[in-house]
């Protein structure tokens, strides 16, 4: 790993060479579904590209890779769990929305409108979260800053605010 670190195209195409039947052996024992195997091995290989600068000689490789591997198949499992609850990745979305799927301006007023409105029945505390991290994009740290909040306080209120929301767009 070294001297890929350094550089080595062929001491890396070596390290990877080795590399793969490891990783494929840690996936295989700790991922119950043969199909995705491959996906979680290439995964790992790739984090081990990405992140190969951070790797200390001084210290053992295997337990550099395990962590890379166990978190890689920490990934898998959510998105695996994320699918089985029908939930669609960003990704996977297209990119635009056909004009046959788009709402018309009255229902999208109405949508709007009701947002508005349940926006408004929240806390100051949980709406200023909402303002600050969902509207307007802000990082929690910005956020943080503006409206003198602690960033945990933000976390807990948008969580709080963003449930609130869900049962209240639900109910109209």
């Amino acid at each position: 790993m070294r001297l890929s670190q350094e550089g080595d195209a062929a001491a890396y195409a070596r390290l990877l060479t080795a590399a793969s039947p490891l990783v494929r052996r840690m996936v295989s024992g700790r991922w119950t579904g043969s199909e995705d195997v491959e996906d979680i091995v290439q995964d790992v290989l790739l984090s081990l590209h990405q992140v190969r600068h951070t790797y200390d000689p001084g210290r053992p490789f295997l337990p550099w890779l395990s962590a890379i591997a166990r978190n890689r198949l920490a990934d898998a499992q959510r998105r695996q769990v994320r699918r089985s609850r029908g939930e669609v990745a960003v990704e996977i979305l297209p990119e635009t929305i056909s004009s046959d799927e788009t709402k018309e301006p009255v229902d999208q007023m109405a949508d709007s409108e009701m947002l508005s409105r349940a926006l408004a029945d929240l806390p100051h505390g949980q709406r200023k979260a909402v303002e600050l991290l969902r509207i307007k994009e802000m990082s929690l740290k910005e956020a943080s800053a503006v409206s003198g909040m602690s960033v945990a306080a933000l976390k807990t209120s948008m969580h709080r605010a963003m449930k609130a929301l869900r049962l209240g767009l639900k109910k109209h």
